[in-house]
């Protein structure tokens, strides 16, 4: 163990702001449309399945690589013996690094919006389209500006994150997520409360506890996976980081579980909240997922809904909260990295990199609407194609990045550091691991071929599962 290495202050706080860490934008808004599309209560049975069947084991994986190490995701296959493997870390870090560049440009829109509803909701209803695209430099008469207000809520959106980290592991981001994550969770049962509630919402939740397996196909299950993949945070350097500060007195099984199931029951929340408040407020068909959905197709929901203005502010303050501890734990795992492979300064790294992220994001909420500004991507189909910026940097991260670094991870587990070594480092609590032969069997055969089959659908069908 090394000791001049910061630690968690509590099992709590970890607990917290690992769950923070996974608890994200897509928990709130592509969870409930994609299992509106899969049948309901079918398709969060599907989900429950991926979460218990991988998340929990590739959690577990990068958990125990990290307290082994007691090094961030670079470092840690040093310190574990495999030098040359410090690819996988690499491609972590980096793809941590431009996932941060436009999640806190976004995490600025929905900062945005919390005002919006909080002092203008009625400019919002008017022209919903029209407000979102205005927020991003596109007029009404279709002339554009720079998006100088989605911008400047981005950098104080940023500003947050940097003040977080530069107080450290114990003293900012756990102390933080002591906060937020139960603010959280507060939020989501009001808005249950209300979204269930309202007239007409028994039919949502009919649909959500039933079981359609009409709508269930291969994409289907292939979506659910892909969902509790990315939800969970896998392959982002995040969790290698984190486990990185844990002791070893600490149950990683049963706190792998516990992060699991914050997660997963956030995101069923959510379908909860949002599916029955569309279909008693603009029907069946209007429900949907993404940004999209969150800025433009909400607002009817909100003007419709007794108390809407009210319970606008919470929603997006839900998802403030969301964006904000995945984005500091996505700033950590870059900042460790940086401090300890190079040993900058903490506050100078987290400054400096913050400050590059931030401007690099401007071209993604530049790229938007305001300006015609174009990333490349290789397509399968077609050859090379150059999408929006902003397109480009998700399809770099999303459907090759992540899935990369979880491959890398899983292969170095199972083949190399081998399902024994990271058996022993979870049972080094004192607590026997009963699941050894299904993890063995898992790490090294079911997960790699699940995350090659994602990789396979993101890259030559062209299919987005995150």
């Amino acid at each position: 163990m090394d000791n001049s290495r910061a630690q968690w202050g509590s099992k709590l706080g970890f607990i917290l702001a690992a769950a923070g860490s996974a608890i994200g934008l897509g928990n709130i808004w592509k969870f409930p449309g994609r299992a509106y599309e899969g049948g309901g209560g079918t398709f969060v049975l599907i989900y429950l399945c991926m979460v218990i069947f991988f998340g929990v084991p590739l959690m577990l994986t990068e958990l125990s690589m990290g307290r082994a190490s007691q090094a961030n995701v670079v470092g840690c296959f040093h310190k574990l013996g495999h030098k040359g493997w410090s690819w996988v870390g690499w491609v972590g870090v980096l793809g941590a690094f431009i996932i941060t560049c436009y999640y806190s440009h976004v995490g600025g829109w929905v900062l945005r919006y919390v005002y919006s509803y909080a002092v203008e909701a009625p400019e919002v209803y008017v022209d919903p389209l029209g407000y979102f695209y205005a927020t991003l430099g596109l007029a009404a008469d279709e002339t554009t500006h720079f998006p100088w207000v989605a911008i400047l809520f981005a950098a104080l959106f940023m500003l947050c994150n940097a003040v977080v980290i530069i107080r450290g592991v114990e003293g900012g981001i756990e102390k933080f997520n002591k906060i937020g994550m139960p603010a959280l969770f507060v939020i989501l049962v009001i808005l249950l409360v209300r979204a269930v509630t309202l007239s007409g919402a028994e039919e949502g939740l009919r649909y959500m506890l039933s079981f359609d397996w009409s709508k269930v196909s291969f994409t289907t299950v292939l979506s659910a996976l892909g969902q509790a993949f990315y939800s969970l945070s896998i392959g982002m350097a995040i969790l290698i980081t984190y486990g990185s500060y844990l002791p070893r007195t600490e149950n990683l099984h049963k706190n792998t579980v516990l992060i699991c199931t914050m997660d997963t029951l956030v995101a069923i929340l959510a379908g909860f909240i949002i599916v029955p408040a569309v279909f008693a407020t603009l029907g069946a068909d209007h429900v949907g997922k993404g940004g999209g959905f969150a800025f433009v197709s909400l607002a009817g929901v909100f003007e419709q809904m007794p108390g809407g203005r009210l319970f606008g502010v919470l929603f997006y303050l839900l998802l403030l909260f969301a964006a904000l501890t995945s984005c500091i734990s996505l700033i950590e795992s870059i900042v460790a990295f940086l401090t300890e492979h190079f040993s900058w300064k903490r506050t100078a790294t987290t400054v400096g990199v913050c400050t590059v992220m931030f401007l690099i994001g401007c071209l993604y909420t530049c790229s938007q609407a305001a300006y015609p500004l174009k990333g490349f991507w290789i397509d399968t189909a077609g050859g090379v194609s150059f999408p929006a910026f902003c397109d480009a940097m998700e399809y770099l991260t999303d459907r090759l990045m992540i899935p990369f670094c979880a491959l890398g991870c899983c292969l170095f587990a199972g083949w190399v550091w081998k399902p024994e070594s990271a058996i022993r480092e979870i049972e080094q609590s004192g607590v026997r691991f009963g699941m050894k032969k299904a993890y063995a069997v898992i790490i090294r055969y079911v997960a790699p071929l699940a995350i090659i089959t994602i990789l396979g659908m993101s890259i030559f069908g062209g299919i987005t599962l995150s």
